[in-house]
């Protein structure tokens, strides 16, 4: 049954790429403004207010040589923590405009913070072709944007981004990821140990992506739970969704993507959301910025016959 989102939406530009080694996710704000990302949510009867791009201060942290830019990645972390807290205590719906994957340091960390205040759950549906569940230790590239999954499921190691432990981790179990077809090495261990939700795509292509996802938010509604959704670019598959600089081949197709989307406005779970790794120095004439506009008016309620047809 579709239950009102009895929220208004808030989007926050996060123009933010430290934590990739590729530039480029710094444009992907203003590249959701350009592709109408305000008309199409505000179209919905919802009220979207655009509350502009956050700015960061500069933090005196020490180097640490196992990562790269440690200290804007912290700083961004702190300062979209704090904008998702505020967000949702003011009963609206964040829609982080990324910017690339470390933001969700900050926004999941935001988010449990308020539902252990509020005394429920979170929950966390990672939509990615990366697991990102590397630590300082573990990660290959010393990018942040990898790390993001073990920080806010309280793994060690990332006691410099918050200054201190995380303090409201969210519980592995309550993680799904869907859509993975990259893990490095260091990563399949560690999500074994953990206990997380790995659907990869080869369970999509054998059970296809509506069993699988169906049982995850059947299981946040049971327990009243929070749910924050974070939709990297390249969950999709790089031939709809071109402008990322992590492209893995074989992604989510376009009626794929817009299931997941359309199953979670009939939930009435999603609380907040990430828009994350999009690069429009690598799309094509704004391809990319528009589908993943498409899809986020899908998850707050566009219906397949509210679609207008583009000029040919």
């Amino acid at each position: 049954m579709t239950r009102p989102p009895g929220r208004d939406v808030a989007l926050i530009g996060v123009p933010h790429d430290a934590g990739a080694s590729q530039r480029g996710c710094i444009m992907g704000p203003a590249s959701y403004r350009v592709a109408g990302l305000v008309e199409a949510v505000s179209g919905l009867d919802l009220s979207v207010t655009d509350t502009g791009d956050l700015r960061a201060p500069v933090l005196d942290i020490p180097d640490d040589p196992r990562v790269r830019n440690l200290a804007p990645v912290a700083s961004w972390a702190r300062t979209v923590k704090a904008a998702t807290e505020l967000a949702l205590a003011e009963r609206r719906t964040p829609v982080l405009m990324g910017g690339d994957h470390s933001l969700s340091l900050g926004s999941v960390a935001g988010a449990a913070a308020h539902a252990a205040r509020a005394g429920r759950p979170q929950f966390v549906l990672w939509l990615d072709a990366h697991a990102d569940f590397n630590t300082p230790d573990s990660s290959p590239s010393g990018n942040l944007h990898g790390c993001p999954v073990a920080f806010f499921c309280g793994l060690p190691g990332f006691e410099a981004i918050l200054d201190g432990p995380l303090q409201t981790p969210v519980d592995p179990a309550n993680v799904c990821m869907l859509g993975i077809r990259s893990v490095d090495r260091g990563e399949h261990d560690a999500l074994i140990a953990r206990g997380l939700r790995v659907e990869d795509m080869r369970r999509v292509d054998e059970h296809g992506i509506e069993r699988l996802l169906r049982p995850f938010l059947d299981v946040v509604a049971k327990a009243d739970g929070l749910l924050h959704v974070s939709l990297d670019v390249d969950f999709l598959d790089p031939g709809i969704a071109p402008a990322v600089g992590t492209t893995v081949p074989g992604g989510a197709t376009f009626r794929e993507a817009h299931l997941v989307m359309e199953m979670l406005h009939e939930s009435g779970l999603v609380t907040s959301l990430d828009l994350v790794e999009l690069n429009p120095f690598l799309d094509m004439a704004g391809q990319t910025a528009r589908l993943m506009v498409d899809l986020a008016a899908s998850l707050f309620g566009r219906k397949v016959m509210d679609r207008e047809t583009r000029a040919r």
